[in-house]
């Protein structure tokens, strides 16, 4: 977990999940532009940059069941989840195991890219694909990989081993269906997105027994970017009144 800007006396946490193959860094500039009483907690998977050492894990269970201590460690107070793409799936998974182990749970989870896993994808798998294949159908497909990474073989080869356990993670994900979440749900997306369109992003109000929303930002999957300032500035609408909450009634589920 890293905290870019750590806030001793914020009065709530945005536990943020990335998307297969990136990392913590994704969330860097967010965490100066939130509001001082916000504290920005970026998950970093094992197998990329201050964690490259350490072994890749390539199952949604498996990087679940190491997350949820984790988060149960950082639970003194309220805290909202945020996931994108690959994220949005750790986050909603994430809190399901929470529930089960009668922890702490999220007062809102934020949905970015993702259709939900109870929603089959008509697209062919990649994760065992050759690395040249692999890394040309995964930016095909979403995006994301940069020209000048791609040049490069030996950041590439830093690259690919993370990207590659995190899309056998997804593609091999087959869950029993779980229960809903018992939180607020708010989902984003690109309005030109060609992966995730706007039908699947409204299939998680399926996932929730608590309210939903959806709102959709200019731009295709990796819309973030771009659209950092509305979405920052929706995503404090969602904390403000979270934050007024006292850390000492935070409870677990009964």
């Amino acid at each position: 977990m890293l905290t870019f800007r750590p806030r001793a006396d914020a009065r709530v946490r945005l536990f943020c999940f990335h998307h297969a193959g990136g990392g913590a860094a994704t969330f860097r500039p967010w965490a100066s532009a939130l509001p001082d009483h916000v504290e920005l907690c970026a998950v970093q998977l094992p197998g990329r940059a201050n964690r490259l050492r350490e072994p890749v894990v390539s199952s949604i269970p498996g990087l679940v069941e190491a997350l949820v201590p984790v988060i149960r460690d950082w639970s003194d107070r309220p805290f909202v989840f945020f996931g994108h793409s690959m994220g949005a799936v750790l986050a909603a998974e994430v809190t399901r195991a929470l529930m089960a182990s009668a922890a702490p749970l999220p007062a809102h989870v934020v949905i970015s890219s993702r259709r939900p896993v109870h929603v089959p994808s008509d697209e062919p798998t990649l994760h065992d694909l050759d690395d040249d294949a692999f890394v040309r159908e995964t930016n095909r497909r979403y995006g994301g990989i940069p020209q000048e990474v791609i040049a490069d073989r030996d950041v590439l080869g830093l690259l690919l081993p993370g990207l590659r356990a995190d899309m056998r993670a997804l593609e091999t994900y087959r869950p029993a269906q779980g229960p809903q979440l018992p939180c607020p749900v708010t989902v984003y997306g690109g309005q030109d997105d060609p992966i995730v369109p706007p039908a699947h992003l409204a299939a998680w109000e399926e996932e929730t027994a608590g309210a939903f929303r959806l709102r959709l930002f200019p731009g295709t999957h990796f819309y973030l970017t771009a659209a950092m300032a509305d979405v920052l500035a929706d995503l404090t609408r969602i904390v403000e009144p979270i934050a007024a909450v006292r850390p000492d009634l935070v409870v677990s589920p009964q």
